[in-house]
């Protein structure tokens, strides 16, 4: 009906608009509420596991520091080692197989004048021979100071674990204990941020400014149960779990308390004579409520579009009436009536 569409179009607009100022509000709110959120933790210093070592336990470091200096010493000098014994290898496997075709050649040919060239040849072959026995001997001695290196770290490493150990313990307590005061960093700066949402909620959230105070309200939701939740302590679950009950208990009670109010108001408004009651209701929420297809007063379901309905057979009040002017048929909220034009004549 005529009735259902009587809002201006151009407010219907502005309040579009008007909406997206809140949402747009909100959302450089929590931009500036998520940098600070999340620029917090720097007012806590940074802490590291050295910070609780006991005083020996340095002495304890310091040995073990010099003795994976040394490991990585006879590594690389174990590495060299090698290197040498491998090289020193080759060239005696390479000068024994020459050496061995060269007897083979002369045992063919039976030559007694090589029989100095032997010697010397065999000479040096036994010079290589001692190289590559040399060199194995360099490369045993460094494996072995290898071995005593990595002993000596392993027994550093294992006189460190109980210092580290404790300071462990002490270093996840600091961490707790930085992290709880983060959090109570946060909560102190959420915690009034939502009560000053629930203050504007209760009291401006119709009045002239609302699309700022709708913003504050989306801002300060996001900043308590988005941007803090996450960082909320766990101990276990009992902490989120407890905070989850104590917030809906809290929204529970406004609701029923609020739900109650509202009964009791539509109570007395549908004890009133039905002219004040009419007259109490402000003309675009009427058109609101019967734009939905309830009652304005009781906002009970009624069907608008049967002819034969004028009253609202829940409370009686008046829907639809009789133009003084043309008689037709137009609803009771109408300032004018739709087909002559008349204004309506007050109840």
């Amino acid at each position: 009906m005529a009735m259902n569409n009587a809002i201006r179009l151009s407010e219907k607009w502005f309040v579009r608009a008007l909406w997206l100022i809140a949402l747009a509000f909100a959302f450089f709110l929590i931009g500036l509420g998520n940098a600070v959120v999340g620029d917090l933790p720097q007012v806590e210093a940074d802490i590291s596991i050295e910070q609780f070592m006991d005083k020996p336990a340095g002495d304890v470091q310091q040995q073990q520091d010099q003795a994976r200096a040394r490991r990585l010493e006879a590594e690389s000098a174990l590495d060299q080692a090698e290197l040498k014994r491998t090289g020193a290898q080759k060239e005696y496997e390479a000068a024994r197989a020459t050496f061995d075709n060269w007897v083979a050649t002369r045992q063919a040919t039976g030559r007694a004048d090589q029989d100095a060239e032997l010697k010397s040849r065999t000479a040096a072959l036994d010079a290589l021979k001692a190289t590559e026995t040399a060199a194995t001997r360099a490369s045993e001695a460094e494996r072995q100071k290898l071995l005593d290196a990595q002993q000596a770290e392993q027994r550093a490493e294992a006189a460190m674990i109980p210092f580290r150990d404790a300071a462990q313990a002490r270093f996840d307590a600091a961490i707790e204990a930085s992290e709880l005061r983060v959090f109570l960093y946060r909560l102190a700066l959420t915690l009034p941020l939502l009560a000053i949402a629930g203050w504007l909620f209760a009291r401006a959230r119709k009045g002239r400014w609302w699309p700022f105070v709708w913003g504050f309200i989306f801002f300060a939701l996001f900043a308590f149960f988005v941007e803090l939740v996450p960082y909320l302590p766990s101990y276990g679950g009992y902490v989120r779990y407890s905070v989850g009950i104590i917030i809906t208990m809290i929204v529970g009670r406004w609701a029923i308390i609020e739900l109650g109010k509202y009964l009791e108001r539509q109570k007395l408004a549908e004890a009133q004579p039905e002219t004040m009651r009419r007259q109490d209701l402000a003309y675009d929420q009427a058109l609101a409520r019967l734009a939905k297809g309830v009652c304005p007063g009781c906002e009970r379901p009624v069907d608008l579009k049967n002819p034969d309905i004028d009253f609202c057979p829940h409370c009686g009040i008046g829907l639809f009436e009789r133009c003084g002017n043309c008689s037709a048929r137009k609803g009771t909220f109408s300032p004018f009536c739709h087909k002559c034009g008349a204004k309506a004549e007050p109840a």
